[in-house]
């Protein structure tokens, strides 16, 4: 919207159609942008809306300030179409023309008929004077005609621009959350028996608020930017939007972990039957061998073996039932901690296999240590030996007679062990008898 010079001298000729043909273009601008805010989307909303809070009160303001921006041009309309028939009197426009074209087009002649409750709700105008009419010049009036345009537009702008932007996304939103609720609901994720389902109708609750409040008072979501003078300047606020659709996001991601167990329920079932029973059974055969060990084996401490945790086997039983009745939710957390739990207990199984057999396992140490050297000594020419083989029966009915005494069975090898060591470090003489003179070196 363009200016009109300052009051002045008695304009001539050239100046007046100059100020006309600038008024003219100005008016053209004006009517575009008029009509334009008429048929703008948003104003046709705003007027069929039912409106609260601070877009309420915009709303108001800005209904008064377009009212009073028609009058406005009305009266600016009607002061330029004056202005142009005075110039079109005459080809050379007479001083008197002249006079009352500079007045006309410079001085305080617009009379605008003044309403009291269109010019106090109009924020631009200060409150308003209230008076019946004002006067104001062209120039006045066009910066009054932009300043209620600038922040009737700004209104209608904003208010459309989150009308656009989050009721649309909001139902979108709304609907993946429907599609959200029924597959909770198949798979048992409900509210009051999982935290998902209980944030499922948190989320649902406050997605329902958000729209109502964005669609009566879009301008409380509205962000304006600082520092813009153009009408409109900001964006959408989706704080509240964005904060329910990661909470949904999380919600989803809860929901396919119990999908997840669902598909590999049965699986998982098998093989944490599995597992438990390789432990029973490992347990079963440590009873087994602790009892061999008390049997077979003397003077020694053999670790008792507890029975199978029936505590484990009563989840198990839980986690079937769970399946069958398909509480997947339930299922999941508990499917975690019995695959951890039976791993366990299959080590403490082993464990406790290990340290039963212990006894068991040195004893056949021992054994293959004393036929190691029995091979070794016959690999020498010594096996015939009387006192390696003296030595050797003692260790052998030792470790093979029940029950064994580790300790002096372990005494035994190791006197065999030294007596064989002692024979093959000794010279070799050629002679007969010498065999005989070196166990008697050896007795000796």
């Amino acid at each position: 919207m363009g200016v009109t010079g300052p009051p002045g001298p008695v304009m001539d000729r050239d100046e007046v159609d100059r100020a006309l043909a600038r008024l003219g273009a100005e008016y053209e601008a004006i009517e575009t942008s008029l009509l334009a805010l008429q048929d703008h989307s948003g104003r046709r909303l705003l007027e069929g809306a039912s409106l609260t809070g601070v877009t309420k009160e915009r709303w108001t303001a800005a209904e008064a300030s377009i009212t009073l921006l028609w009058a406005y041009f009305d009266a600016y309309t009607d002061a330029l179409r004056t202005a142009r028939e005075i110039r079109s009197r005459r080809r050379w426009s007479s001083r008197e023309d002249l006079v009352e074209l500079t007045e006309l087009l410079r001085g305080e002649s617009v009379t605008v008929a003044g309403s009291t409750t269109a010019t106090a709700n109009a924020p631009t105008l200060h409150g308003g004077s209230g008076k019946l009419s004002e006067q104001f010049s062209l120039a006045t009036l066009v910066d009054r005609m932009n300043e209620l345009y600038a922040s009737s537009l700004d209104m209608v702008v904003a208010a459309d621009a989150v009308w656009s932007a989050l009721p649309a996304r909001i139902d979108l939103l709304a609907a993946e959350l429907q599609r959200t609720r029924k597959l909770a609901h198949s798979v048992g994720v409900r509210p009051g028996e999982h935290p998902a389902g209980d944030d499922l109708e948190r989320i649902t609750r406050t997605l329902t608020h958000l729209r109502e409040q964005v669609v009566s008072d879009p301008l409380a979501y509205w962000n304006p930017t600082p520092g813009s003078s153009a009408p409109g300047g900001g964006r959408p606020d989706t704080t509240v939007y964005d904060r329910e659709a990661r909470a949904l996001e999380d919600v989803r991601r809860e929901i396919d972990a119990v999908l997840t167990v669902r598909q590999d329920a049965e699986q998982r079932l098998v093989r944490l039957r599995d597992v438990l029973s390789r432990a029973d059974r490992t347990l079963a055969e440590a009873r087994t061998a602790r009892g061999e060990v008390l049997a077979k084996i003397a003077a020694t401490e053999v670790p008792v073996v507890s029975g199978p945790p029936t505590v484990l086997q009563e989840q198990l039983a839980t986690a079937a039932e769970y399946r069958r009745q398909a509480q997947w939710h339930r299922l999941s957390p508990l499917l975690e901690s019995l695959e951890q739990k039976a791993e366990e207990e299959l080590l403490r199984a082993r464990e406790s296999l290990t340290a039963v057999t212990q006894p068991l396992a040195v004893r056949a140490e021992l054994r293959g240590r004393l036929d190691a050297y029995k091979a070794k000594v016959a690999r020498h020419g010594l096996a015939e030996d009387p006192f390696l083989i003296e030595r050797y029966d003692a260790a052998r009915r030792m470790l093979w007679s029940a029950p064994c005494d580790l300790r002096v069975a372990e005494q035994a090898v190791l006197r065999y062990q030294h007596a064989a060591a002692e024979l093959l470090r000794a010279p070799r003489v050629p002679e007969q008898g010498g065999p005989e003179d070196r166990r008697g070196e050896a007795q000796s």
